[in-house]
């Protein structure tokens, strides 16, 4: 039984045809998408360049550029379409993708919110890579800025990746923000002292110390009435403000404070504690003028607790027995 190919050819002469109809708007629809792509590639170069002059980042030229650049594709190529496929229409495209975004959203929910705070501190420029800052509990320097996370250095060698979403949300103290860094410590003395000679030789040994910056000067005041000595606080200021040289800083200062008020007989006193062991057992409980421990006892013997030593005193006392007589057991 013979095949019948006509209808066949039929249909494939008709799509040869349509093809070629076609071919014309293709090409132009692709010309048309070059000249977008090209233009995006120029819009994207020079967004690059007005971010990196109006002294924002390197990173944040890159995002910002290739931000311009796939906005201008996609409208390139929605353009290029319609030229191509004289049926199409973007309207359907855009209410397909208005559909498919609200699952799109609540899928990459965490991923868009890192993405777009990381956009806003490329922009906002808080911080800078190489400034160091605590988030947190996190202390370091940063090592990269990207549009999901950020990258930071602990002073212990180890690397933080924080997620953008929480550096735009939550508190960042920068440390390296200033060009100087003012440095406090406490410094108890004793009461006796002369507060007036402290605060000078404290001063005194932070301004022979290297380190230290003369202006702003540093400054003593007296900040609290500690348990066994008045609180001085001693502030001064140090540049660059970076973690290890605060570091420096203060252990400079602190070895010259302590040499410096030892030599001149200035009292450094640590806590104490005086501790009353009172014996809740007595028979004189709760008399302030026959207790031992605490007040002073009356007139008359001191009386003794009412533990084993005092129960074999009172029987010896009942039994007749002197103190130190061995006692006499009872008879049964």
């Amino acid at each position: 039984m013979p095949f019948d190919l006509s209808p066949a050819l039929k249909r494939l002469d008709g799509l040869a045809d349509g093809f070629m109809r076609a071919l014309p708007g293709i090409f132009v629809a692709l010309f048309v998408f070059l000249i977008f792509y090209a233009a995006a590639k120029a819009v994207r170069m020079l967004a690059r360049r007005a971010a990196e002059r109006r002294g924002h980042v390197h990173a944040a030229g890159l995002v910002i550029g290739r931000l311009a650049q796939g906005g201008i594709v996609l409208v390139g190529t929605l353009v290029a379409l319609s030229v191509a496929l004289p049926t199409f229409r973007p309207g359907d495209i855009v209410e397909l993708l208005g559909i498919g975004s609200i699952a799109i959203g609540f899928a990459f929910r965490d991923i868009l919110q890192n993405f777009l705070a990381g956009v806003l501190l490329l922009i906002t420029r808080p911080f800078y890579i190489g400034d160091q800052i605590v988030v947190d509990t996190y202390e370091g320097t940063v090592d990269d800025i990207q549009t999901r996370a950020t990258f930071i250095r602990t002073y212990d060698g180890r690397r933080i990746v924080i997620p953008n979403a929480v550096l735009f949300t939550q508190k960042v103290t920068v440390n390296t923000a200033f060009e100087n860094r003012r440095l406090e410590y406490d410094i108890g003395i004793g009461y006796s002292d002369n507060i007036e000679t402290a605060k000078r030789l404290i001063l005194d040994a932070i301004r022979e110390t290297e380190g230290p910056l003369k202006m702003p000067e540093p400054d003593a005041l007296v900040m609290d009435f500690g348990p066994s000595s008045l609180m001085i606080r001693a502030r001064w200021w140090i540049t660059p403000p970076r973690h290890a040289d605060a570091l420096d800083a203060r252990d400079k200062v602190l070895a010259a404070i302590r040499v410096k008020l030892k030599e001149n007989g200035v009292d450094l006193p640590f806590p104490t504690q005086q501790i009353l062991f009172h014996d809740q057992t007595e028979e004189t409980d709760g008399d302030r003028s026959q207790q031992r421990e605490g007040w002073p006892a009356g007139k008359g013997p001191v009386p003794r607790p009412r533990g084993i030593a005092g129960a074999i005193a009172q029987y010896a006392r009942l039994s007749g027995q002197k103190d130190g007589d061995e006692p006499r057991r009872p008879r049964r």
